[in-house]
């Protein structure tokens, strides 16, 4: 390290360089400032802040600790700071170390008198009322578009149920049995209304003021916590002080959801991958939502899955992160809270990216109705059928199973010259216990037909779920809170 280096990070020398400059005799080091500022990313936070801050000085207009025409001036200045950084046009000093350091001074520049503002409030209610207005808003903006998508996968369910579409239902990744294609589109349209539901929950955790906590034991001073709340739009006030300035359960639910979320949309992502492969053929992306190769001419990548897939590990990473930064801390405020805003931001950025991008991809895609019903159609795939028929003839599941399990085995083992599909029909058709009735239920699209039980995947079941899931949808988009 150089001396150059070296005296970068020692003390620039006596000033009025920050909120606090009264306590100490040097400005901070160099060093010191590039660790604790957070202006890059929490200026995103600036209508907030300005928000917070104009409901702050109406409270203490009203309590007699600003007078009307000093309230009027800090409020225009406010007004004013708010354009200047909408607009692009605002001049950020050295000194601005996070985004309400740079409102306040700014704000001060324009109207002496709003150095009055910061009475009664420390930046660590500021900051934890900033970040649950930031957090609120971003959920009410992400909630429509995973809803957007959960509908677009209705509405893809449905024309594939009006159409009869059906494939093979998959476990262990292995042919199983047969199901319409809408009711495996439903199933992830189910899934992302749970989705939106723990983000409506998170909100409503979000949706408590703080302002008026202070530092962390509140203030001598009038202060009204509950004109604060009432004019931000928050539908509780805090109870307790400490809690309220170290509280940040609701970017933790917030970024649960989010995780949650982005766990969802990586399994659909891994299906949208397995299913456009020559392999399986069941889809065709557009050529609007799939990329090339620079080498291989032929190839169709499907990359908005595959990164939909792989960025549901950087919101696990969030979520887990952040979790590991709030187990240690003591009450109450801590700067090991601002590290709160990055994942969030991100987080929040990325399922925001994601949602849209698969939304683009499932309502453009096609899929190839006859590839999947090859596979539905496969007898080996009815086999479960030619079990519960014997059990509805009264032999005991585990005998049945045992049955048509050896079929199965004799069908994929015999040297015939029939295929191997083909043999098992003949068996089936054969056998003492069973017979031409059974056989039937090896037929193309029967056994997708008879799976009736609540819940199913055969074409009765799934009409009345589709009708279910129309339902929930709207049910949700009306929530209260765009929840």
């Amino acid at each position: 390290m150089s001396a150059d280096d070296t005296a970068k990070d020692q003390p620039s020398g006596p000033g009025p360089t920050t909120l606090w400059h009264g306590r100490f005799a040097n400005a901070p080091a160099d060093a010191l400032a590039a660790l604790n500022d957070s202006l890059p990313f929490d200026k995103r936070m600036f209508a907030e802040d300005i928000a917070a801050s104009r409901a702050h000085v109406s409270m203490l207009a009203d309590v007699g600790l600003l007078t009307d025409d000093e309230h009027d001036g800090i409020v225009a200045a406010l007004e004013q700071v708010e354009a200047e950084i909408a607009g692009g046009h605002m001049v950020w000093a050295p000194t601005d170390e996070d985004i309400h350091t740079a409102v306040e001074r700014r704000a001060t520049e324009l109207c002496e008198v709003a150095a009055k503002m910061h009475t009664g409030r420390s930046r660590n209610d500021q900051v934890a009322t900033d970040l649950r207005l930031w957090t609120r808003g971003a959920i009410d903006e992400l909630t429509p578009l995973v809803l957007g998508l959960a509908s677009t996968l209705a509405g893809r369910a449905r024309e594939a149920h009006d159409a009869g579409v059906r494939l093979p239902g998959y476990t262990h990744l292995q042919q199983a049995q047969p199901v319409g294609l809408a009711h495996h589109l439903a199933a992830h349209a189910w899934a992302l209304l749970r989705d939106v539901e723990r983000l409506g929950e998170a909100r409503i955790r979000t949706d408590v003021s703080p302002l008026g906590a202070g530092a962390l034991a509140g203030s001598s001073l009038p202060l009204d916590p509950a004109a604060t709340a009432a004019e931000l739009g928050f539908a509780a006030v805090f109870e307790n002080s400490l809690d309220a300035v170290s509280d940040r359960d609701f970017v933790a639910d917030t970024l649960y959801a989010l995780a949650m979320t982005g766990v969802h949309l990586s399994r659909l992502g891994e299906e949208l991958v397995l299913w456009s492969s020559a392999e399986f053929g069941f889809v065709t992306l557009d050529d609007a939502f799939a990329t090339g190769s620079s080498m291989m001419p032929q190839k169709k990548n499907p990359d908005v899955a595959e990164l939909a897939r792989g960025k549901s590990g950087r919101l696990i990473g969030h979520l887990t992160g952040f979790l590991a930064t709030l187990k240690g801390l003591p009450l109450a405020y801590n700067k090991d809270l601002q590290e709160d805003k990055e994942p969030l931001f991100d987080a929040v950025d990325t399922v925001c990216l994601v949602t849209l991008a698969l939304d683009g991809l499932l309502s453009t895609a096609s899929f190839n109705a006859p590839a999947m019903a090859a596979g539905a159609d496969d007898p080996f795939v009815a086999a479960t059928d030619l079990a519960e028929w014997l059990v509805a003839r009264g032999t005991p599941f585990r005998e049945a199973h045992a049955v048509i399990a050896a079929l199965v085995r004799e069908a994929l083992s015999d040297s015939e010259a029939s295929p191997n599909a083909d043999r098992l029909t003949e068996l089936v058709a054969a056998h003492p216990d069973l017979g031409p009735e059974a056989a039937q239920r090896l037929a193309p699209g029967a056994a997708h037909r008879s799976r009736t039980s609540p819940g199913a995947g055969g074409p009765d079941s799934v009409a009345v779920q589709l009708d279910r899931l129309d339902a929930a949808l709207a049910a949700a988009a009306g929530a209260p809170g765009g929840c």
